[in-house]
C-alpha cells in the first residue's frame, strides 16, 4: 500500500489457533485490518453489507471525515478550492496531484478545451434514440461508444493514451450533456466554443440557439462552476468503486466511466437534488411545512424530508455552505426569490437550522439541497440533475481509474459471498419431479 505504514497486528483467536492481522495506518483517518491473507491463514472470509467497513484500495485523492464535516482534495479543503480555484484548476489538481503554475494551467484548458468537439458521426448515434429518452440513457450508451470512435486512446497499458483518454473524457461530457438535452427538447445542436470558459461553453452549448445571441451570465457561469467543482469527487462512493470494479478487468476507460454513469443513475445515489425537487412538490405551499415537519419528526411515518442530513456527514456538508451562498446569488441575479417553490425551500431551510430536533440529529441541508434549487432556477429540467452530476464526476472517475491503473498491487476485483443456498442435493429426472 503506497503512503501507508503497519502499525501493530490484532490477534484473532479460534479456539487454540491464534492469528496475527496487521494494521496499517493512513495519512488521515481510521487504522485498517489488513485481511488479504484472511483467507489463506484462518479460512474464513468477512461479512461486510454493502463493503461500508472494507477498504476497497489505497487512495491519495480524496479524505472525508463525516464525523467532522471535513472533504479535501489532495490535502486542500473542499471550501479554500471551492472559493479560490476554478474547475480547470481543481480537475488538475485531482488528476496530476499539485495545483497548477500559471503556465501549466494554461496549457491544460487549452488541451481540454481543444478536445471538447464530438465526431460528426456520433450526431447519428444520438438520433437513434428516441425523442422521449431519459438524458442519462443517452449518456450511457453515448460516453460507452466513445471507445468505437476513439482508438487511439483504449490502450489502457499506455500511460500516453490514458492521458488522452482523460482529457477527451473530461472535455466531451459537456458536449455529450448539452447534446443529450438538446435533443430531449427538440433543438439543434450548438457546438462548442473554444473562447469559452469550461462553464461558460456548456450553458452556452446547452441553452442558446442559432436564431439569436446568448447572453452568458457571469454569476450562472460561477454558479456552474462551483457546482461542478462540489461535485468533482467524492472518494469511493458506489459510482467510484463501480468504475473501480470495471476497470479492474482491463475494461477500456470509456466502458469504465459509463459503467460510473449507469450506477450514479440509481435514486439512491445521484437522484438526491430531483428528489429535493419532487419533496417540494408534494408539499405545495409555505403553508403546508408545519404539516410536513411533523411528519418528518413522526418515526411512524414513512416521509422524509430530502435533501437533509447525509449518509457520509454526521456534521454539517461542507460543500452546503458554499452551495448555499451560491444559491443566493443565482437567485439575485435571476430575481426570482418570489417564486413559491423557492420560498417554500428557503422556508424548510429556515426551520432546519434553527429547531431543537433537526439541530439534534444534525439533520443540516446538504449540497443535494441547494443544488437542487439552483439548477431548477437555472432552468435545467429535473432530468438533467443526474446528468451534471455526471459531468462533474467524470474527473474524479478519471483521476481514480488512473490512479488504479498506476497501482502495481491492483488485481481484478472479486467479493466474496456468505452463500445460504441449497446444499448438494442429488438431482431428479423430469419424470419423478413431483
Amino acid at each position: 500500500m503506497s503512503g501507508s505504514k503497519t502499525n501493530g497486528t490484532v490477534q484473532l483467536n479460534e479456539g487454540s489457533t491464534n492469528t496475527e492481522l496487521p494494521m496499517v495506518e493512513g495519512t488521515l483517518g481510521p487504522k485498517v485490518i489488513d485481511i488479504r491473507k484472511l483467507y489463506a491463514q484462518t479460512g474464513h472470509f468477512t461479512y461486510d453489507p454493502g463493503f461500508t467497513s472494507t477498504a476497497s484500495c489505497d487512495s491519495a485523492i480524496t479524505y472525508i471525515d463525516g464525523d467532522e464535516g471535513i472533504l479535501m482534495h489532495r490535502g486542500y479543503k473542499i471550501e479554500e478550492l471551492a472559493a479560490q480555484s476554478d474547475f480547470m484548476e481543481v480537475c488538475y489538481l485531482l488528476l496530476k496531484g499539485e495545483l497548477p503554475t500559471s503556465e501549466e494551467k494554461a496549457k491544460f484548458t487549452k488541451d481540454i478545451t481543444y478536445h471538447t468537439m464530438l465526431h460528426e458521426q456520433l450526431i447519428q448515434f444520438f438520433r437513434g434514440f428516441r425523442r422521449d429518452a431519459h438524458p442519462m440513457a443517452i449518456m450511457v450508451g453515448v460516453v460507452g461508444a466513445l471507445s468505437a470512435f476513439y482508438h487511439d486512446s483504449t490502450d489502457i497499458a499506455d500511460p500516453h493514451q490514458r492521458m488522452i483518454a482523460s482529457y477527451r473524457l473530461i472535455a466531451k461530457m459537456p458536449t455529450i450533456a448539452a447534446m443529450a438535452y438538446k435533443y430531449s427538447v427538440g433543438q439543434p445542436f450548438i457546438y462548442p466554443n473554444n473562447e469559452l470558459s469550461y462553464a461558460e461553453n456548456f450553458l452556452h452549448m446547452t441553452f442558446s440557439v442559432p436564431a439569436e445571441t446568448y447572453k452568458i451570465s457571469p454569476t450562472l457561469a460561477r454558479a456552474m462552476d462551483r457546482i461542478f467543482i462540489l461535485h468533482a469527487d467524492h472518494e469511493q462512493n458506489a459510482s467510484t468503486s463501480t468504475v473501480r470494479l470495471a476497470g479492474s478487468s482491463g475494461a477500456n476507460p470509456f466502458a469504465c466511466i459509463a459503467a460510473g454513469i449507469a450506477c450514479l443513475w440509481g435514486p439512491a445515489h445521484g437522484g438526491a437534488n430531483e428528489a429535493v425537487l419532487t419533496m417540494l412538490e408534494e408539499i405545495g405551499s409555505v403553508e403546508r411545512v408545519p404539516e410536513f415537519i411533523k411528519k418528518a419528526k413522526d418515526k411512524n411515518d414513512p416521509f422524509r424530508l430530502m435533501g437533509f442530513g447525509h449518509r457520509v456527514y454526521k456534521n454539517y456538508d461542507p460543500r452546503a455552505k458554499v452551495m448555499q451562498q451560491t444559491c443566493y446569488e443565482v437567485l439575485d441575479e435571476l430575481g426570482i426569490k418570489d417564486e413559491p417553490m423557492l420560498k417554500l425551500a428557503m422556508e424548510l431551510e429556515r426551520i432546519a437550522l434553527e429547531d431543537e430536533y433537526f439541530i439534534e440529529k444534525k439533520l443540516f441541508p446538504n449540497v443535494d439541497f441547494y443544488s437542487g434549487i439552483i439548477l431548477k432556477a437555472m432552468g435545467f429540467p429535473t432530468s438533467m440533475f443526474t446528468v451534471l452530476f455526471a459531468l462533474a464526476r467524470t474527473v474524479g472517475w478519471v483521476a481514480q481509474w488512473n490512479e488504479m491503473m498506476e497501482d502495481p498491487g491492483q488485481k481484478i476485483g472479486r467479493p466474496r459471498q456468505l452463500y445460504t443456498g441449497k446444499a448438494q442435493r442429488p438431482f431428479v429426472p423430469l419424470v419423478k419431479r413431483k
